[in-house]
C-alpha cells in the first residue's frame, strides 16, 4: 500500500506553532494548490489544503516561511477524528507532511511583497586586475526585459553583450 502526497502552493496565512505537553513541536497551516483546468467561465480555482507538520521540521518550516511563501510539501494523508465541545464526533483529513523545500528564495519572496524589484549585485570572488569596478553585475533599467530587468556583466562567459549566441546543433549534448 501507498499513502504519499506531493503539494506545491502557496501558504494561506503565516504557519501556527505549538508544541503538545510533552514539549514536541506541531505546526499547522493551510496550502492553497491551483487546479490544472478552468471552471466552466474559464476561471482557476484551488484547493486549500490543510497539512500539519511535526517536530524540528516544523520549527523550522515556521522560522523560514510565511503567508504567501511558494513551498513544495512531501508527506501522507491522515484521517482522524475526536468528539467537539458539543459532543459530535468530527473527522479530519489532513497532510502529514515530512519535508519540505522552499521554491523561492527570501529575496523573490520579499520582492512579491513590497512590489519592488531588488538590485542584486553580488561580489565576484576572484577580482579582475583590469577593471575591478565591472566585477559586479548592473542592471540596465529597461522594463521590456522581463520582471527583473536585465542584467550583464562583461566577464560573464554565458553572456554575449545581450546578444543571442550562436549554438551550433552539433555542439549540443543532446
Amino acid at each position: 500500500m501507498i499513502n504519499r502526497t506531493v503539494l506545491v502552493g502557496q501558504l494561506t496565512r503565516d504557519p501556527e506553532l505549538k508544541y503538545t505537553n510533552s514539549g514536541r513541536a506541531v505546526a499547522s497551516f493551510n496550502i492553497a494548490v491551483n487546479r490544472t483546468f478552468t471552471n466552466s467561465q474559464g476561471e482557476r480555482e484551488a484547493d486549500f489544503i490543510n497539512c500539519v507538520m511535526w517536530r524540528k521540521a516544523a520549527e523550522n518550516f515556521c522560522n523560514f516561511t510565511r503567508k504567501g511563501s511558494l513551498v513544495g510539501i512531501d508527506g501522507r494523508i491522515q484521517t482522524r477524528s475526536y468528539e467537539n465541545q458539543q459532543g459530535t464526533r468530527v473527522y479530519v483529513t489532513e497532510v502529514v507532511a515530512e519535508n519540505f523545500s522552499m521554491l523561492e528564495s527570501k529575496n523573490s519572496n520579499q520582492i512579491q511583497k513590497d512590489g519592488e524589484h531588488s538590485n542584486y549585485q553580488p561580489q565576484n570572488s576572484i577580482p579582475n586586475q583590469q577593471n575591478s569596478q565591472n566585477d559586479n553585475l548592473q542592471p540596465q533599467n529597461n522594463s521590456s526585459n522581463g520582471q527583473y530587468g536585465n542584467y550583464s556583466n562583461p566577464n560573464d562567459p554565458f553572456t554575449n553583450g545581450g546578444q543571442g549566441i550562436d549554438i551550433n546543433d552539433d555542439d549540443l549534448p543532446f
